[in-house]
C-alpha cells in the first residue's frame, strides 16, 4: 500500500502567533485551520454526534439491567380485611432472551384467591424464564443493543466526513482570500505604476517632448487602475469577511478579521504522492459508513425473520418456605407455565421481514455505487489537478512573455519610439495574463485540497 505523503511549507510561527511587519499581521494557512479545528460550532457538532450514540448505546444496555420489582395490594371494608398481598421479585435478563427470578410472596385476606395462599411466613421462589421459540437468539433487547454499538462506528465515520467537510469549506474560503488579497496588490502595484507614468508624461509635455494627447491617454490608464483598485478592494473585503464566518473562539463567540490582518505572503504548496489501492477505499469513511449501515440493517432483518417463529416461553420456578430451602431444590415443589402464541396466517410478520429485505438491498446498492463514485471522483480530480499543473507552467511562461514585451515597449517609449497608448495596451495583456495565473494557482490550489477531501485526509494536513 502507498502512502500519502503531504507536505504544506509555510513561513508563519506557530500557532496564534502570526508574523507582524510593518504593523500587519499575516496569517497562516496551518494556524488558520488549528483555529477552526479548535472552536468553530460544526465541529464541536461532531463531537455532539458522539456523545448522543454513546448515550444510545448506554441506553441499549440498559435493556440487560436487573429489574427490582415489587407489587403491593391490600383491601380492607368495615373492619374486615378482604385481602393484603405482597409480590417482591428480582429479575436478571442475560443476553439469549433467558431471565433469572426470584420472588417472594406473603399473602393473606378472608377473601384471598385460593390460588394465592401461601404459608404464613410467605413463600419463596427461584426460577428461570426461556423463551424457547421467538426471541431464543435474537430479540428487541439484543437488536438494540447491537445496532446501537454498529451507529457507534458508524457515527465516527460520518464525524471524520463532517469534519472533512468543514475544513474544506474553511480552506476554500482561505483560498479565495489569499487569490483577492494577491490581486489587490497587483492592481495597488499597477496603479502605481499608471501615477508614475502619469507624471512622467506630464512632465515630458511640460518640456515639450510630448503631445497632450499623451497626458489623457495617461490620466485615463490611472483612471482605470484607480477603478481596477477599487473594485478588487470591494472582492477582497467580501473573502475576509466570508473568512470571518470560519474563525470562532471559545463560548462560541465569533473573531473579528482585523483590517491589518492578511494571508502568509509565502505560496502555499502542497505535494501529493498517492495511490487507490482497494484495501484504502474499504477505510474510506463514506464505505464504512455504508457498511456499518448494511450491518445494522442485517441485525434488523435477523430480528424481523424471528418474528416468524411461534412465541413459546417455558417459565419454571422452584418453591420453598424458607429462604435457605432453595439450595436443596426439592423438585417436587414448583411452579412451571408456559406461553404459546402464533398469528395464523403472519401477514405483518412477512411484510416487516419483505420490507426489511428492501432496505437491506437499497444499501447494498448504495454500497456499490459508493466504491465506484469514490473511485471516479478521485481518478477525475487527479486528471483535472494534472491538467492545471501543465496550465500553471504554460501561464508562467506566458506571464514572462508579456512582462518582457511591456518592458520592451517602455524601453522604446523612453527613447520616443513608442506611445502611452501601445505602453497601456501591453500592460493590460499583463494584468489580465497576471490575473489569470493568480486565479489558475488558486485551482491548483482547490483541486488539491479538494482530491485531500475527497480521500477523507483533510485532518491529516
Amino acid at each position: 500500500m502507498r502512502r500519502l505523503y503531504i507536505i504544506i511549507l509555510f513561513i508563519s510561527l506557530p500557532l496564534l502567533n502570526f508574523a507582524q511587519e510593518k504593523d500587519s499581521l499575516y496569517l497562516g494557512f496551518e494556524e488558520y485551520l488549528d483555529i477552526v479545528r479548535a472552536n468553530h460550532p460544526v465541529v464541536r457538532q461532531a463531537g455532539l454526534l458522539i456523545e448522543r450514540v454513546e448515550a444510545d448505546v448506554r441506553k441499549a444496555r440498559g435493556g440487560f439491567d436487573p429489574k427490582l420489582e415489587t407489587n403491593y395490594d391490600r383491601k380492607e371494608f368495615r373492619e374486615t380485611e378482604y385481602f393484603d398481598i405482597l409480590n417482591a421479585g428480582f429479575k436478571i435478563p442475560t443476553w439469549y432472551g433467558i431471565e433469572l427470578k426470584a420472588k417472594y410472596e406473603n399473602n393473606s385476606g378472608e377473601f384471598l384467591n385460593p390460588q394465592n395462599k401461601v404459608p404464613e411466613g410467605g413463600l419463596f421462589a427461584a426460577g428461570i424464564s426461556i423463551p424457547v421459540g421467538q426471541g431464543l437468539f435474537i430479540n428487541e433487547r439484543m437488536a438494540a443493543l447491537k445496532q446501537a454499538k454498529v451507529f457507534r462506528k458508524q457515527s465516527q465515520a460520518e464525524q471524520q466526513l463532517m469534519l472533512n467537510e468543514i475544513l474544506y469549506q474553511a480552506s476554500i474560503a482561505y483560498f479565495e482570500w489569499q487569490m483577492n488579497y494577491r490581486e489587490l496588490k497587483l492592481f495597488r502595484d499597477f496603479r502605481e505604476n499608471a501615477a508614475l507614468r502619469l507624471r512622467g508624461v506630464k512632465r515630458s509635455f511640460e518640456e515639450g517632448d510630448k503631445p497632450a494627447i499623451d497626458t489623457v491617454e495617461a490620466r485615463i490608464s490611472f483612471q482605470n487602475r484607480n477603478l481596477d483598485l477599487e473594485q478588487a478592494q470591494l472582492e477582497y473585503t467580501k473573502a475576509a469577511l466570508k473568512l470571518g464566518t470560519f474563525l470562532w473562539q471559545e463560548n462560541n463567540i465569533p473573531l473579528e478579521i482585523d483590517e491589518n490582518l492578511f494571508p502568509a505572503q509565502a505560496p502555499l504548496k502542497v505535494s501529493l504522492e498517492m495511490g487507490l489501492e482497494s484495501d484504502e477505499l474499504e477505510t474510506h469513511p463514506k464505505i464504512l459508513s455504508l457498511r456499518y449501515k448494511l450491518e445494522a440493517l442485517e441485525y434488523e432483518k435477523r430480528l424481523k425473520a424471528n418474528k416468524l417463529l411461534p412465541t413459546l416461553d417455558l417459565e419454571y420456578n422452584f418453591l420453598a418456605e424458607e429462604y435457605e430451602d432453595l439450595n436443596s431444590l426439592n423438585y417436587d415443589e414448583y411452579k412451571f407455565g408456559l406461553k404459546f402464541s402464533l398469528p395464523l396466517f403472519l401477514r405483518k410478520e412477512r411484510g416487516d421481514l419483505q420490507l426489511s429485505k428492501i432496505k437491506l438491498e437499497n444499501a447494498g446498492f448504495d454500497l456499490y455505487t459508493g466504491r465506484l463514485e469514490l473511485r471516479n471522483k478521485i481518478a477525475a480530480i487527479k486528471e483535472q489537478r494534472r491538467s492545471l499543473e501543465t496550465q500553471n507552467k504554460m501561464m508562467e511562461n506566458l506571464v514572462s512573455s508579456y512582462r518582457q514585451m511591456l518592458e520592451g515597449e517602455e524601453r522604446k517609449m523612453e527613447l520616443g519610439e513608442s506611445s502611452v497608448f501601445l505602453v497601456n495596451s501591453r500592460e493590460n495583456s499583463l494584468i489580465s495574463a497576471r490575473q489569470k495565473q493568480i486565479k489558475l494557482q488558486n485551482k491548483l490550489l482547490q483541486t488539491q485540497i479538494e482530491l485531500l477531501k475527497i480521500l477523507a485526509r483533510l485532518q491529516e494536513i
